[in-house]
């Protein structure tokens, strides 16, 4: 059976906003940017680790309608899509800091928790976005 998840996808609304924001901001890397014409093919992963690929995807064609894509812009928009991504990190404190010298704006500061410390943000699009030090 399975061994592996090797993708996973979240919604933006600009793939070369998801880019700045992802690498630039963040510090993922790209592993993927291939122009298929009927879409773009844009993937990021922690660096060092390209097994698990996270899929920058835009609503629309293949996968969705013209309608439905518009449909899930509106949900992107309002941060709404459900669309969440957990990172671990060695020092919570120390990327929090690092990321808001970055411009990153955050949802909640880090906080001690019963199973470590951790912090939440949105992307540019309301996707949800956590990182964690494990206890």
């Amino acid at each position: 059976m399975f061994n592996a998840i090797t993708h996973s996808q979240i919604y933006v609304l600009d793939q070369d906003e998801a880019l700045d924001f992802y690498v630039g901001k963040l510090g993922l890397e790209v592993n993927a940017d291939v122009d298929f014409g009927f879409m773009r093919w844009l993937t990021v992963n922690v660096p060092g680790h390209p097994d698990r690929q996270i899929l920058l995807e835009k609503p629309g064609p293949p996968a969705l309608s013209e309608e439905t894509a518009q449909q899930v812009r509106e949900l992107v928009t309002k941060g709404a899509t459900g669309g969440s991504l957990i990172f671990s990190t060695d020092d919570c404190r120390k990327t929090y800091e690092t990321l808001l010298g970055r411009g990153v704006e955050f949802t909640e500061e880090p906080t001690e928790r019963p199973y470590g410390i951790d912090c939440g943000l949105r992307d540019p699009f309301g996707n949800n976005i956590r990182f964690t030090q494990p206890a």
